[in-house]
Order: C-alpha cells, then structure tokens, then sequence
C-alpha cells in the first residue's frame, strides 16, 4: 500500500493537521475524564443530601407508626388505600413515600402528593418495594412513572417492616443540567482550542511552508539542460539554527549552492565539449573532402591494378561516411549551442512524397506506403531541416529492419498540430532500448550498424530538430510493429487547387487512372513498389519511384 493511501485511510495527511489532531484529541480526552469526574462527584453530593433529608424521614415514620391499620394478609387489590397512618405526620415533605411490609407483602404504599394527601401506589409499584431489606441502608429503587426513589427499610414493632423513601427527580434534573453544561462547555473549548491551535500552528509553519515553495520553485527549473543559475534561497528569516524549521532552511540553502555549483561546472563541461565538437568536425569536413577528390580523381584515371582499385574504392566509401558523420556531429554542435533554425513555410504533404520516394530508391527491396491528407498540411519551420528528419527515420527503418518490410508514413492534422507517423512490420525494438533510442549513438546491433554505415545519431539528430521546432518526438514498438510519432505545432491545412490534384495524378499514376479505377482494393506492397493510398478512393496508384 502506498503512502499516500496510508495517509488517506489513517487520518490527515499534512502535518497542520496531525499537529491539531494530536492537540485536540488528548484535550477532548482530558475534558472527558474531568466531566466524568465532576458527574460523578456531583451525584455522590446530591446523593448525600437526599439520604440525610431521608433519614429525617425515616426518623420521623419510626416516631409515628402505630402498627397496621388492616389485616396482613389482606388482598390490596389495586388500591392499597390511602397509605399508611405514619406517612401523613408532620414534617414529611411532598413526594415522601411510605410502605408497610408485612410477611414480605406489601399491605399498605402511598406517596405524598401536592396536595399534601396520600396518594395510593399500584401494585406494580409496591411490589418494587417488596424485597428492601431492613438493614437501614438507603437503596435506589425505580417506581416507573414515579421515577427512581432513595428508600430506607427498617424493622416495626410488629414484626413488619417500614419503609420510607423520597424521590431523586431533583438530584437527576441537577445532573442531567450539570452533563449537558458539560457537553456544551466541552464542545465550545474544543471549537475554540481547535481555532486558536490552527492559528497558531499555522502562523508557527509557516515557515516550514516557505521552504517548501523555494524547494518547489526549484524543482521546477529546467536543471536537466540549459544554462541555469539557481538564484531561489531560503530567506535568512527562516534560517535560524535555533529553530528546526531554520535548520532545514539553512540546509537547504546549502544543498542549492552545492547544486548550482555543480550545474555551473557540468556547463562549463559541456560547453568545452561542444565547441571542441563544433570545432573539431568543422576542421575535419576539409581533409575528408580532400581525401573523396583525390580517391576519385585517382580512380578516374585508371589503369591501376584490381586491388589497387577495390582499395581506392573502400576509402572513399568509408571518406563518404566520415563525412557524413562529421556533418551529423556539426549539426547537432551546432543546435546544441542555441543557433535558431530557418523558419519559412513547409508543405509537409510534398516533403513527405520527397522523403518516402528517395527512401524508395534507396531501399527498393522495402515496401513503401504513404498515407497522405486529401488537403496540404503546412507548419511553419525549416524545411531542409524537417526533411532530415523524415530521411533519418525512413534510413532508420531501411537499415534496421529486413528486406520485405513494409513501411507507412502518415501525415495528419490534429488541433492545430502535424502528426508525422513512420510505421513498420518489422521486428522491433527490445524493450530495454526504447527509453534511450533517442540518445546520441545508441545502437541496438553494434556489427549491424557498423556493417550498414550506421553512426547512432539518426535518432539523436531528430529528437533535437523536432525540439528545436517545438515539437515532441515517441516511439511505440513491439514484434511486428513500431511507430515513430512526431508532432509539430502550428500546423495549418490549404486545400489543394483541382489542376495541382491532376497534376499530381498524372505525375504519379503515369495516366493510368483507368486501370485504378479498376483495382477493386489496394494491393500488397511489393518489393520496388511506391503504394499511395489516397483517402476516399478504394484504388491505388502503383509505381515504381520517381527520382
């Protein structure tokens, strides 16, 4: 389980409120135990003065009782009368409860009421009072709808019992006010010390909140390339090695004079390194182009022996691809240093046909298809530049893939953005180099590459052409398919005029529009192919590539 899920299930995730929450909880706790507490004592004093006026009571039942009044055993029915004769004396208060138990049976129960008569308590009731000891301990015992009752239980001169009791109605109302007041002030401190906590913990993180945002500012500076100057530090306020929060910031600042000084030094590297490259490939362009002119001039001249010939013959075919890689090393030299490119307007839909045909005659034991837009797709850009790019990735598929596959370039328009796709069937690229196809010589088959003249910059050189244009370059492959997507900004579509369209068909189609029309759907690449795919049309024009 993730972190984040951790926090989202556990509790509050920042430290604000974690702070809070370990502040209010053991506040709510305290406030708990300190109501339960004062409750408690509370009622032990209520308690307490009932049971004194109780034994008052009691006092005053013993003084006055004259024995029963009717026969022990007689039925009560559901009135035992008006109460016994010791319940009405003097001094008793309203609500004072009288019984006389005889034999366990209840022969006579009354309370005082308002009015100061007896009032006769049901059977129910009475029989509640039953089993009270005459201990002359004082008992809570519950009467129903007369509520809980303190009685005290002492033995008469008959054998019987007497019991007295007087009502805790009061004593609850009490408590019951006395735990709402708790609840009430309980949950207004807790309110108010959740406010003044957020306050103050919020003023006291603050701070730590600075930090944070200089490290998120930093993070977001392009460190991974450019010259970049670090100029975010933590304020000298929020510095203080006294403090915690200082003590990170004073940390951080350090980690940032550590990093800027080693992004300068890293670009003080690479600048030596790329002006060493810029210069170096500058100077090599002279000597391998005098090494080509004189390997031809010797070869035209003949009369040289056969080995001498096939000899001449592999210095100038290696002469040609040094210089081509001196030229690929220059240009990436030279887009590594800032040089803007040319910004014109490219027709993407004629660079595409120029490309995929040149790859055709390159590559003849390839199938090349095009799937092109019924309008132009044009971006603003340099279009020696962009042709590069298209020639690399279809020199790409040429020189990795095996004779008989089939590559598609595509061309769209989306929202404003060219969608350049080159689609192959070929084997593909292994899992583990794709993230660093991109990079500058990265080779999957070294002796392969060697063997077909390959540097390793194809790919480099078009990732930063495509960036140097604003653009984004991906790949996706897997056995049997891979596609190189780039995407250009600023994309504009022009429709094309109808006497360009049959121009183009009839430069393309050598006139056989008729036998397309024919072609019930579009054939299979074959080798020494150029297939067109047109949208709209179920035919397909099929010829061999025009130089």
């Amino acid at each position: 389980m993730s972190t984040r899920a951790r926090a989202g299930r556990g509790g509050p995730r920042s430290l604000r409120g974690r702070l809070l929450w370990v502040f209010l909880v053991p506040l709510a706790v305290v406030l708990a135990v300190v109501g339960t507490a004062a409750t408690a004592a509370v009622r032990g004093e209520l308690l307490g003065q009932v049971d004194e006026r109780l034994a008052g009571a009691v006092d005053r039942s013993a003084h006055a009782d004259g024995g029963p009044e009717g026969d022990p055993g007689s039925d009560l029915g559901d009135d035992l009368g008006d109460g016994p004769d010791f319940l009405l004396v003097p001094g008793q208060g309203d609500g004072t409860l009288g019984a006389r138990v005889v034999d366990g049976a209840v022969v006579e129960a009354a309370v005082i009421g308002t009015g100061g008569d007896g009032e006769a308590l049901s059977g129910q009731q009475a029989a509640a009072l039953a089993d009270v000891p005459a201990d002359g301990g004082a008992r809570t015992v519950d009467l129903g709808p007369l509520g809980d009752y303190r009685v005290v239980a002492t033995a008469a001169g008959d054998g019987g019992r007497i019991v007295t009791g007087l009502p805790l109605a009061s004593a609850e109302s009490a408590l019951a006010r006395l735990v709402a007041v708790e609840a009430v002030a309980g949950l207004l401190g807790l309110l108010a010390a959740g406010a003044v906590g957020s306050l103050v913990v919020g003023r006291t993180l603050r701070p730590l909140h600075r930090v944070a945002a200089t490290a998120g500012r930093v993070a977001e500076l392009p460190l991974s390339s450019g010259e970049v100057r670090l100029a975010e530090r933590v304020p000298a306020a929020d510095t203080d090695p006294r403090t915690e929060v200082g003590r990170v910031g004073a940390a951080l600042n350090r980690l940032l004079d550590s990093v800027e000084s080693g992004i300068a030094a890293r670009q003080a590297s690479e600048t030596r390194l790329r002006r060493f490259v810029a210069d170096a490939s500058h100077e090599l362009r002279t000597p391998v182009t005098s090494i080509r002119g004189y390997t031809e001039l010797v070869r035209r001249r003949g009369g040289l022996p056969e080995d001498a010939d096939a000899s001449l013959r592999r210095v100038e075919a290696e002469a040609v691809r040094m210089s081509g890689l001196v030229d690929d090393l220059l240009l990436l030299a030279r887009l590594d240093a800032g040089r803007e490119l040319a910004v014109d307007t490219v027709d993407l839909t004629g660079l595409v046909m120029d490309a995929v045909s040149d790859a055709h005659a390159a590559g003849p034991e390839h199938g090349w298809r095009v799937d092109l837009p019924a309008a132009a797709v044009v971006v603003p850009g340099d279009a020696a530049r962009l042709h590069q790019v298209l020639a690399n990735l279809l020199a790409n598929v040429r020189t990795h893939t095996p004779p008989g596959t089939t590559a598609t370039t595509r061309l769209r328009a989306e929202h404003g953005t060219a969608v350049l796709e080159v689609a192959d069937d070929g084997p593909g690229i292994p899992a583990d180099l794709q993230p660093g196809v991109f990079e500058r010589f990265a080779r999957g088959d070294a002796s392969r590459s060697r063997a077909s003249g390959s540097t390793g910059l194809g790919l480099a050189i078009v990732a930063a052409v495509v960036t140097g244009h604003g653009g984004t370059v991906g790949v996706d492959s897997r056995p049997g398919r891979t596609v190189v997507t780039v995407r250009l900004p600023g994309a504009t579509v022009a429709e094309l005029d109808d006497d360009t369209e049959d121009d183009t068909e009839d430069d393309t189609e050598d006139d056989t529009e008729d036998d397309d029309a024919e072609a019930p759907a579009v054939p299979r690449a074959r080798s020494g192919d150029l297939i067109v795919l047109r949208p709209g049309s179920a035919s397909t024009g099929s010829q061999d590539a025009p130089r």
